[in-house]
């Protein structure tokens, strides 16, 4: 009896699916793993959902049949694992083929992520769905001018906002905006002439502004400065902001160069996992500074030697 009744539910379920359109099905499929990457990424999970309705054809494109790829997302320079040929906005162009849906979700979302020239659109409201569509529109992820309003009317057909809506325990564990987590903070108003200690690890006066950035202190160079020339004032060694700095020769610095006076983090903070490289030849040092990390540290997690020549789309993990 037990076996015909899972029989006959089985039987249900599968007329229930071929009674549903495709998208129908898509939305039921993959809605599970839109909220599980909203949760991870903060990439609303209406339009993760929107955007693979439309990029994978609700899962019926060859790129999703035969590369697991739901988001038409291309090689691009860095990309090493395997791919497909397709043709797109040109003929047999190269696309990225995962080994599960999964993967290319999460792709997706990391694409999205950790490439700055989407970073704005985790400033925005994550249930604005609207601003998102245009967003991506406006940031380049696709040619198509109607593109936003596709995505908006693919999200208000099928409601796929109400996906966006999470517990209070799940809201509070959503990661911040990237551009949030990079934002400087400035230790202490400047106080001229005074020793302030605003916090127990930064013991450095402060007749000018301190930041700290990944919890470490820096300031940014002044005209005129040099590594030997803040070393005395902060009354470090050269040698030790040099290697905090992860240089080898002082310098006269161009004003705004963020130089640190203590030792850089092993890791980046928790929500900045990986940069996606925007351009050739980026600098590896620069991007070093930028998240406050030490070269050293960041190369051995990422198997490399120095020097480090980077290519647009390779992919630094940072944590």
């Amino acid at each position: 009896m037990k076996k015909t009744l899972l029989i006959l539910a089985l039987l249900a379920l599968q007329w229930a699916m071929r009674a549903q359109s495709p998208q129908e099905q898509y939305i039921q499929t993959f809605s599970q793993m839109a909220v599980e990457e909203m949760l991870r990424s903060g990439v609303p999970a209406s339009i993760t959902l929107a955007q693979g309705i439309l990029e994978s054809g609700a899962g019926q494109s060859r790129l999703a049949r035969e590369g697991n790829n739901h988001f038409g997302i291309k090689c691009h320079k860095g990309w090493t694992g395997r791919s497909m040929r397709h043709d797109d906005d040109a003929p047999g162009e190269c696309f990225r083929v995962y080994d599960s849906p999964a993967q290319s979700f999460r792709d997706h979302s990391d694409f999205l992520r950790y490439r700055d020239r989407y970073k704005f659109l985790f400033d925005l409201e994550r249930t604005d769905y609207k601003a998102w569509a245009y967003g991506l529109k406006q940031a380049g992820y696709a040619t198509d001018p109607a593109y936003a309003g596709k995505l908006i009317k693919y999200i208000e057909d099928y409601k796929l906002n109400r996906f966006d809506i999470v517990s209070g325990e799940d809201e509070a564990s959503l990661p911040e905006s990237p551009h949030k987590i990079e934002e400087p903070v400035a230790v202490s108003s400047a106080r001229s002439g005074a020793d302030v200690q605003p916090n127990e690890a930064f013991r450095f006066p402060l007749s000018r502004q301190l930041f700290s950035l990944n919890g470490v202190p820096f300031v940014y160079a002044m005209e005129g400065e040099s590594y030997s020339s803040l070393a005395r004032y902060y009354h470090l060694f050269k040698w030790e902001i040099l290697r905090y700095n992860d240089v080898t020769k002082d310098q006269t610095l161009s004003p705004g160069t963020v130089v640190y006076l203590q030792a850089k983090k092993n890791q980046a903070p928790e929500g900045l996992e990986k940069y996606i490289v925007s351009e050739d030849g980026e600098d590896f040092h620069a991007i070093c500074q930028r998240f406050g990390v030490k070269e050293k540290a960041i190369l051995k997690l990422n198997g490399l030697q120095a020097p480090v020549r980077l290519q647009e789309g390779d992919e630094i993990k940072l944590r």
